[in-house]
């Protein structure tokens, strides 16, 4: 068998490049395959005042707190009792080595704020599920200013810019729901695009974990967008399916056996 696969001709080899996933941009087919969603997460081309991200694809990632899953919080911030809903989406295992920098993209939206102010994170996890590294919070303060969030733990990730409030008027969007253009108190609306990066500090298999919560009540939502994730600056790869894989591998088994059997 061995022999056999090194003499695979340059079709067979041609066909499994083509059969990788296109790394074009993550999110361009939607959320891809292995990524897992507690609560309300999706994808959308530009949708009212959050547009397409820079160096992003045709469609973005998105999380929401609006109809979010009950318990989802994050360690350390407030009591359980506080947090009263919200939405997480954690990525496909990925490799990375240490000196990698991952970079992403990310536009922190919410119609909350006050006593009432809703937060989110983005986590680098590894592939158990353990926080390795807190990359970037927000929350907005009364006092102005979402990113970094106030009252949250420290990211660890560079941002550009490096300070970014939310910028009014009420921010339209649809994974919003019925809060879309709607403030509860300013400041609300949207950070716009803030880039993020991180330097890897060890070789390993990693995931990134987004999440938004809905602090005290399920009134006035926040979410998140973000895209253009990579590492080295190659886009992050998406994770062909189990079935996909198999169904490749059998077609590549029975063409090479052909023409193996031909002398070819």
């Amino acid at each position: 068998m061995q022999s056999l696969l090194y003499r695979l001709p340059a079709g067979v080899a041609l066909c499994a490049a083509l059969a990788q996933p296109a790394a074009a941009q993550i999110f361009d087919g939607g959320l891809p395959p292995l990524w897992e969603c507690q609560g309300n997460c999706g994808t959308a081309e530009a949708d009212g005042d959050v547009l397409l991200a820079p160096g992003g694809g045709n469609r973005y990632g998105w999380i929401s707190n609006h109809d979010g899953a009950a318990g989802v919080r994050l360690a350390g911030v407030g009591s359980p009792r506080d947090s009263f809903n919200g939405s997480v989406l954690r990525s496909h295992v990925f490799s990375a080595n240490a000196g990698q920098e991952l970079s992403l993209q990310l536009n922190y939206v919410t119609t909350d704020g006050g006593d009432f102010s809703d937060y989110g994170w983005v986590r680098l996890l590894d592939a158990g599920g353990n926080q390795v590294a807190m990359l970037v919070t927000a929350r907005t303060s009364p006092g102005g200013g979402a990113v970094p969030g106030f009252g949250m733990p420290a990211g660890l990730a560079t941002l550009d810019p490096p300070y970014n409030n939310v910028l009014g008027p009420a921010p339209a969007w649809s994974p919003l729901g019925t809060d879309s253009g709607t403030c509860y108190v300013e400041p609300c609306g949207i950070t716009d695009w803030i880039g993020a990066r991180y330097t890897i500090a060890g070789a390993g298999q990693y995931r990134l974990e987004f999440g938004v919560v809905n602090w005290v009540d399920a009134s006035a939502d926040t979410g998140m967008a973000f895209d253009a994730i990579a590492l080295d600056g190659t886009p992050l790869p998406a994770v062909p399916e189990p079935a996909s894989i198999a169904l490749f591998g059998a077609g590549a088994l029975v063409l090479a056996l052909r023409r193996w059997r031909r002398g070819d």
